[in-house]
């Protein structure tokens, strides 16, 4: 089986003169050639079809949903803030001593349950969707378990509806990544959000789905279930820093 999650590999678009910009008739460039994209891993297990969002014409619009059946559904996204470990130390402390905003996980926790209510907002084409249960958690890792100093963040969104929260889980993430890089970067501006992802989704039409190379710890594991609630402490990949 093919692994969902392989990387994406696009061709470079040059003009094969280093340090001179690209012009009408470089690959890639209006009025030059077309540009070779590929993809490693089976195209079906990304998606089926073509853009949604796209009309015949190539303009934008909004999905028309109306004559979809409301089900249940659930969407899962994970990230992560690396960080060194005594900026770790403060933020889950369990008075956030040393930062000077005071206690991170909280204020994040807040933002991205309000990011997620907010998506409709500030993603153009999203349906707004009465959202039933959002939840955000954090717990630490460290590099020596799992390459990196960082805090991770799992977020979870419910709703009754006619299309998907995978948005609403990723907006709930990213909102959150970035509060906490806001309430740390008095002690470390060189803090890194990366590893944005959706894990899991499950209702409406095309069923249940899921990351299936994640680790298998309730936290990148793609499954629904998992921890929902509380901040979780304990021990992802890739040196912190710039560069990296």
């Amino acid at each position: 089986m093919a692994d969902p999650t392989a990387d994406l590999s696009l061709s470079d678009v040059t003009s094969g003169e280093p340090g001179r910009p690209g012009r009408p008739g470089d690959p890639g460039v209006p009025g030059g050639t077309a540009v070779s994209r590929t993809v490693s891993g089976a195209p079906d297990d990304r998606g089926t079809g073509g853009l949604t969002h796209v009309r015949e014409d190539g303009s934008a619009h909004m999905v028309d949903v109306t004559g979809k059946n409301e089900t249940s559904r659930t969407a899962v996204a994970t990230g992560r803030v690396r960080t060194r470990p005594d900026v770790l130390d403060m933020v889950f402390a369990d008075d956030s001593e040393g930062l000077p905003k005071g206690d991170a996980l909280p204020v994040a926790r807040v933002a991205g349950i309000m990011g997620a209510k907010k998506t409709p907002e500030i993603i153009p084409l999203c349906h707004p969707l009465p959202l039933g249960k959002i939840t955000v958690d954090f717990r630490r890792e460290d590099a020596a378990t799992h390459g990196a100093d960082a805090v991770r963040i799992r977020a979870s969104v419910k709703t009754r509806g006619v299309t998907g929260v995978e948005m609403e889980a990723l907006t709930a993430v990213t909102t959150a990544a970035l509060t906490v890089y806001d309430m740390i970067k008095a002690v470390d501006r060189h803090g890194v959000i990366d590893d944005v992802r959706v894990l899991a989704k499950s209702g409406g039409k095309s069923g249940s789905w899921d990351v299936r190379d994640a680790p298998a710890d309730g936290w990148g594991d793609g499954s629904v279930s998992g921890p929902t609630d509380g901040p979780v402490s304990g021990p992802v990949s890739g040196p912190h820093g710039e560069g990296a």
